[in-house]
Formats: C-alpha cells, sequence, structure tokens
C-alpha cells in the first residue's frame, strides 16, 4: 500500500541533529586555520575574565573607601579614652596659646662652635637660616655678639629678597676659658630697612657653657621670639653718599641724627678719611644744642682716586659736650672695605651704582670697638701743667 522511497531522494534531518550540525558548517565555511580560531577564543576568554575581575576590585574597593571614615572616626574615640593621647586628639586652651609661640615659626639658624685654647676665642660660623617668619618677602641680616664682651658684635650681610639666606661669614669673640660657663652667645636676625627702623625676625640665645669647648660644633638651632626688652642703643646717624669714579669725587652728606642721650648740651660731627690705615683728611659739621634729634645736612666733598678707593676708611664720629662741658666721643661709624655688615652693603651700593646719592640709617657703635677694627691706638690723656 504504501510507496517505497526514492533512492535519488535526499531525507529530510529530524529537528534534533540539525543543530550540532551548525557550528562546524560556520567553522568550515571561515577560511582561517584552525589554530587561529583557537588562539582567538582563548584571547576572548582571558580578556573576558579580566575585565570581571576589574570590576569586582572596583566594588571592593568602593567599599572599602566608604568603611574608611567610619573606621578613623573609631579609632579617634578610642584614642580620645586613653589618658595617654587625650591631649593630641583636643588640645586644652593653655596648649593651644603656647603653640602660637611655637620656636619652629620663627625659623632655624645652622651655625658652627669652635674655641681655641692658644687665643682664647670663641668661633663663629654662620651658615645660613631657613624657614624665618615674615610678611612676604624680608632682608635679612644676623647680629652677633656675646655677652661678655660688651660693645663687640658682628653684622653679617644684607641678603635681598630671601627667607632661607645662606650667610657663610665667620667671627671671633675673645672669650677666657674662666668666663666661657657664663658667657652666652646672642644671634639676632633682622629685616634690613634703609629708611626706617629694622624689623626683628628671631634671635637665639645660646649659653656657651654647655657646650664642649675640646670639639667642634655645627648644627641647627630654632630661633626664638626677638626680645623687646632691647638694651638702648647709643643712638643712630643718617648719611648719604656718591662716588663719581672718573672725577674720584667722594660726597658725604651728613644728614641728622636720633636717639641721642638727653643729656648731652651740644653735638656735632666729625668726618674723617683714612688711607692705609693712617688718618688722611677731616671735616666736621656745625655744633646743635638742646636736642637728642641734631638735624645736620651739611655736605663734604674728598677728592679720592678710583685706585685707592679700596684703601680709604671712612668715620664718622658723633662728639657731644655732656654737663661736665667736657667733649667725648658718643659713637661712631665705619664704612669701607674693612666694615661689615649694613656699613659695608652701604659702601657696596654706592661703589655699585655711581653718581648716585645712596642715604641710609647706621647704629653707632662704640669708639673703641672701631679704634680696634682700624688698630688705632687711644689717646692718652696728658696732665696739664700747673702754672
Amino acid at each position: 500500500m504504501g510507496h517505497p522511497p526514492d533512492p535519488h531522494s535526499t531525507p529530510t534531518p529530524a529537528a534534533t541533529t540539525a543543530m550540532p550540525g551548525l557550528i562546524p558548517d560556520l567553522v568550515s565555511r571561515i577560511p582561517w586555520p584552525h589554530w587561529v580560531l583557537i588562539v582567538a577564543a582563548v584571547a576572548a576568554g582571558i580578556l573576558a575574565v579580566s575585565c570581571l575581575f576589574c570590576a569586582i576590585c572596583c566594588c571592593c574597593q568602593r567599599r572599602r573607601h566608604r568603611k574608611k571614615p567610619q573606621d578613623k572616626e573609631v579609632m579617634s574615640l578610642g584614642s580620645a579614652r586613653s589618658s595617654t593621647t587625650t591631649h593630641l586628639v583636643q588640645p586644652d586652651v593653655e596648649n593651644l596659646e603656647s603653640s602660637l609661640g611655637d620656636p619652629r615659626q620663627w625659623g632655624r639658624m645652622q651655625l658652627s662652635l669652635e674655641y681655641n685654647f692658644g687665643s682664647q676665642e670663641i668661633r663663629v660660623g654662620l651658615k645660613q637660616a631657613a624657614d624665618l617668619r615674615a610678611e612676604g618677602t624680608a632682608d635679612p641680616y644676623a647680629r652677633v655678639s656675646v655677652s661678655t664682651q660688651a660693645g663687640h658684635r658682628h653684622e653679617t650681610k644684607v641678603h635681598r629678597g630671601t627667607l632661607c639666606p645662606v650667610f657663610e661669614e665667620t667671627c671671633s669673640f675673645h672669650v677666657p676659658l674662666a668666663e666661657l660657663p657664663s658667657a652666652t652667645l646672642q644671634v639676632q636676625v633682622l629685616d634690613f630697612k634703609r629708611f626706617s627702623e629694622h624689623k626683628p625676625l628671631g634671635e637665639l640665645c645660646l649659653p656657651l657653657g654647655t657646650l664642649d669647648p675640646q670639639h667642634v660644633v655645627e648644627c641647627w638651632y630654632q630661633l626664638g621670639p626677638p626680645d623687646t626688652n632691647v638694651a638702648e642703643q647709643m643712638g643712630e646717624l643718617c648719611l648719604s653718599l656718591r662716588y663719581v669714579p672718573s672725577s674720584g669725587c667722594l660726597t658725604v652728606v651728613v644728614l641728622e641724627a636720633r636717639g641721642l642721650s638727653p643729656e648731652l648740651a651740644e653735638s656735632y660731627v666729625k668726618v674723617q678719611l683714612m688711607l692705609n690705615q693712617k688718618k688722611w683728611k677731616k671735616k666736621k659739621t656745625s655744633s646743635k644744642k638742646g636736642t637728642t634729634a641734631p638735624y645736620f645736612n651739611e655736605v663734604f666733598t674728598f677728592l679720592v682716586p678710583f685706585s685707592q678707593v679700596q684703601s680709604v676708611d671712612l668715620v664718622l664720629t658723633i662728639w657731644a659736650r655732656g654737663l661736665q662741658l667736657r667733649t667725648e666721643p658718643v659713637g661712631k661709624v665705619l664704612l669701607g672695605p674693612r666694615a661689615s655688615g649694613q656699613p659695608l652693603q652701604h659702601w657696596a651700593d654706592m661703589l655699585a651704582h655711581a653718581r648716585r646719592p645712596i642715604a641710609q640709617w647706621h647704629c653707632l657703635q662704640p669708639a673703641k670697638e672701631v679704634d680696634r677694627i682700624l688698630a688705632l691706638q687711644p689717646r692718652l690723656r696728658l696732665p696739664v701743667p700747673h702754672p
């Protein structure tokens, strides 16, 4: 009854057997070698696993960051309960007030100290300063003195526009070994102002008795706040310098003085030039009576050839007559190549800006100290012969 199958007809595959042959057919139709397909499949699998791993890591990190503030808060609360770290978590008002005067806010100073037993001198090496405290920028310089050497001090050069000056200067003070335990080294850092009072930036007081004179000490020291109870100075003198190299004309203008003792009845200024440590030329101003801030405004001209300008010392001395009608030197200002600190800077500015007057205030130094620098012999008072 049924019809026999046609031997030439193609049998239709069942639905269950058609799908397994699809992938081999697709692979057979791709014109690439089989090993290329295997490598691509492996690379795709590795890439998929890597992406999945990165996504898991990102989720974990986000959860950690969300939990970190809570962990920190728990730790800080735990430390607050501890009796040893309470002041670190929330300091008292007294601690906050004391932190305002923290010495680190005033900067640091690097010094080297060496004691010479032969000459009995303490040698102070001013290396550098760092992190000075000032409003904006400053023109700092250092002033060094020893408590046992009254009137003897050393001033460094002025460094323009910096809060980390590099000094690299050395000075010496005569301190006998017996006085070393009671001596104190004082280093003041000041901001240079040409026409006003110099602003203190910091101060260091170092007892020399705490040091071992057998060894050379070099280290950093913290600067403290400047001392407000500064001893009264002998006064200040304002003068102007101008030098013309072509004509060799040195012009000195004595402008005014201030801060002199009220016990001085009359004062005047003597201007003296020294050449090769010998007195050369001198002039003086008129006398001013009854004032602690005399105003002179007098001009003096000296002929100094350019070949001799580096061998000349300019000394200005304020002489005054006191209540005992005796004329004594109040103080001196030394300018020239053998000066130091501000006077040396003033002299260098005059030479660097030829034909232009440079005015500046200078603190008076003790007459004996200036004479010691100039190697001058003190004047001997001759007895007055009786008639």
